[in-house]
């Protein structure tokens, strides 16, 4: 299992791309990152498959325009020596911003208020093809300036006699390093360890429906503080239960298939989310349409502080930072990563295909989130926030 894809979406991991996105974007993001949903008998590819697409993100606040990221990458997946075969993907994120305010338009943005950073990284893993299962090693990098990230994965699938029902066991480990020093910062050298183990089910339930669940144990330590803002300090310890369940149906009367999925997050800083998706996924020809819409909803870290108002029910900038001293040396944050709110997310994918071998894709992800989509309320005086996602790619086997 790739740690280090799992548990970072699309863009990654550093202390300035963390704030690419937030919580309920990058859990969305690690939906579409969980093991293929299909229960067969384990093969090895017969054809090599290139694959290079271009991303460009870009989020905003009322006033503010956040983060813009470019990201071209590369994707190759070859078959060796008919048992075995490689796959490795790089990718170079370009990142240019401010990181997210406190609590509203009335606050600071933050010690990294304009930024920017470039990102590479990349990841290789083997596969050994068995008669029924197929054992996986992965190893990733990511290097930017303020981050660096190694991570190890081992898993393992293996299939009933009738090829009806997989199982999947993983594990993985990552290890991060945090260094601010570059923009005038004091951290140096701080240390990050996450270990990940992860069991799995898929099953064919009839000739039109393909069920699968996972449970994921994750134990980090380290630090977890956010370098770039006052008074953020939080535990060195986060441990979070992940579960995940997908549901495929092919819908015979349209030909088409519809995805859907639910995932629950938990952990010991106190944030809980649910995450519920569906996309349906319409052939038209050489063309498929796949529309999509994501919810999320989290609950705030215990730590989390909700903002301070005065009398005439205005934001008090004094009073917040007077408050933030007074707890110095507890577990505190104003992020509003940690707080509570809901999002929702619209997407689009049109794929088309030249030949059985090329084609070429499109998609489109907005993203919107308040505290009035939470359900039950969100945590007050936070400003919406905004986001999209663009990707356009190009696959060719041969």
């Amino acid at each position: 299992m790739n740690n280090k894809a799992k548990k970072n979406p699309p863009a990654a991991s550093g202390v300035l791309l963390a704030s690419l996105l937030l919580p309920g974007l990058a859990s969305l993001a690690g939906l579409t990152a969980a093991i293929p949903l299909n229960a067969a008998a384990e093969n090895a590819p017969e054809k090599t498959t290139v694959g290079v697409k271009y991303g460009t993100y870009k989020d905003w606040q009322p006033g503010l325009d956040r983060i813009t990221v470019n990201a071209p990458q590369v994707y190759v997946l070859a078959p060796i020596a008919g048992e075995w075969s490689v796959e490795g993907s790089w990718v170079s994120d370009s990142v240019s911003g401010a990181s997210p305010r406190w609590h509203t338009q009335h606050t600071q943005i933050s010690g990294a208020s304009r930024m920017s950073d470039d990102r590479k990284a990349g990841d290789v893993k083997v596969t050994r093809y068995l008669a029924r299962a197929a054992v996986s090693g992965s190893v990733a990098y990511s290097k930017e300036h303020d981050y660096t990230s190694r991570a190890l994965g081992l898993d393992a699938r293996w299939s009933s006699d009738d090829n009806n029902r997989t199982w999947t066991v993983g594990f993985g480990n990552s290890s991060d390093i945090i260094d601010n020093t570059y923009s005038g910062g004091n951290i140096v050298n701080r240390h990050k360890r996450t270990n990940e183990l992860m069991a799995g089910v898929t099953q064919v339930m009839t000739s039109n429906d393909i069920v699968q669940f996972n449970l994921t144990r994750s134990a980090g330590s380290g630090f977890y503080d956010d370098p770039y803002k006052s008074f953020d300090q939080r535990p060195s310890q986060r441990d979070a239960w992940i579960g995940l369940a997908r549901w495929n149906h092919h819908v015979e009367r349209f030909d088409a298939a519809l995805r859907s999925s639910y995932r629950y997050y938990s952990d010991t800083f106190g944030v809980q989310s649910h995450t519920v998706g569906a996309e349906w996924v319409q052939p038209a020809g050489r063309w498929t349409i796949t529309p999509g819409v994501r919810y999320y909803t989290q609950s705030a870290a215990n730590f989390y502080l909700d903002p301070t108002f005065n009398a005439q029910g205005e934001y008090d900038q004094i009073a917040a930072f007077t408050r933030g001293i007074k707890l110095f040396g507890t577990n505190q944050s104003t992020d509003q990563r940690l707080a509570a709110f809901g999002g929702l997310t619209f997407s689009m994918k049109l794929a088309y295909a030249f030949t059985l071998q090329t084609a070429v894709d499109f998609k489109l992800e907005n993203y919107r989130q308040t505290k009035g989509l939470r359900l039950g309320g969100g945590s007050p005086g936070l400003d919406p926030f905004y986001a999209r996602f663009m990707q356009i790619g190009l696959t060719h086997r041969f």
